[in-house]
């Protein structure tokens, strides 16, 4: 079953050794870090930051991804949404599309965000497939956006009102709940 919980300094290698993964990095706008006094400046950065939050992604108690939000301290109530699934054994099993409604579900209630929105690399069918079955809606494209592997890449828009997730939130838990990957 998948969980979120509070980050914790716990997480620093951890964080490091999954955002240096071949196949997290390859869905990131920016480099990984380059070695760990920069991944630390980062860690130091987003724990000191208001306006950034997040959780780590457990299955069964064990670590296996991150969840992040930025823009908590925005006036405008809009918070932007960001998560990977850093441990390979735990890719493709449609854990970050759960851990993903349950970062939703956590973002709206605790930070009375009125809106989510995400940036997705337009070739990453997995991660729009899943903002697809939570209830997102596309709200732009942005073409040649981010320049990474030696080539621009296009990119997505997609966002969530309040009310859409409110409207979606009992079907998406329960069928969540009904494949076990999130407890009922």
């Amino acid at each position: 079953m998948i969980d979120l919980r509070d980050i914790a300094d716990e997480d620093i290698e951890r964080l490091i050794h999954w955002r240096r993964e071949p196949e997290v990095d390859r869905w990131m706008y920016g480099l990984p870090p380059a070695d760990m006094a920069q991944h630390l400046s980062w860690w130091s950065a987003f724990r000191a930051d208001p306006d950034r939050g997040g959780w780590i992604i457990t299955r069964g108690g064990k670590p296996i991804g991150l969840i992040t939000l930025q823009g908590l301290a925005s006036p405008h109530r809009r918070a932007q949404l960001g998560w990977f699934i850093g441990d390979p054994d735990a890719r493709g099993r449609g854990l970050g599309r759960a851990a993903q409604a349950l970062g939703l579900d956590r973002a709206f209630r605790e930070y009375d965000l009125v809106k989510i929105w995400s940036q997705v690399l337009a070739d990453n069918d997995t991660a729009l497939k899943a903002q697809a079955a939570a209830g997102f809606r596309r709200e732009g494209y942005m073409r040649r956006h981010c320049f990474k592997a030696e080539r621009f890449h296009d990119v997505v828009l997609l966002g969530i009102l309040r009310e859409e997730w409110a409207a979606v939130r009992a079907a998406v838990l329960k069928d969540l709940s009904g494949s076990h990957l999130i407890a009922a």
